[in-house]
């Protein structure tokens, strides 16, 4: 299983991304070797806004049928920012004032710590710092 960041979906999606190369290829090697996906809706919300500001509407929207249609094919699992997951990411995020950790890569980071997640597709430095190593 390997956790789905932002950066990655967001490459992924847009063809004008600096990563949008290495992100497919990624991906297709993730899905040809039917690699079990995790994210979770705090993930999705942050695409879908970047993607609906930095781009277009359609472009987020096309976005969201892909992953309805991973989470149908049970492809994708999407964890749900629960109130325990939550105060969890609150304490972290007040213990890392030295490294610009935004709220989402907290819950992200406590997502891959309660599902023993060791690798993260993302483009985001931050993963290193938490232990978890980034697909490239």
């Amino acid at each position: 299983m390997i956790f789905v960041d932002t950066g990655a979906w967001i490459a992924i999606s847009n063809p004008k991304d600096q990563h949008h190369r290495e992100a497919t290829s990624i991906y297709n090697d993730l899905r040809d070797r039917e690699i079990q996906l995790l994210t979770t809706d705090y993930v999705i919300d942050e695409t879908l806004t970047r993607l609906r500001y930095d781009e277009n509407h359609r472009m987020a929207v096309l976005f969201l049928r892909h992953i309805e249609h991973l989470e149908k094919a049970t492809d994708l699992t999407v964890v749900i920012v629960d109130d325990d997951l939550f105060l969890k990411a609150k304490v972290l995020f007040c213990e890392y004032d030295s490294a610009r950790l935004s709220f989402t890569d907290c819950t992200s980071f406590v997502v891959c710590g309660e599902n023993h997640i060791l690798e993260a597709f993302a483009f985001d430095q931050h993963f290193p710092i938490m232990g978890i190593n980034l697909r490239r």
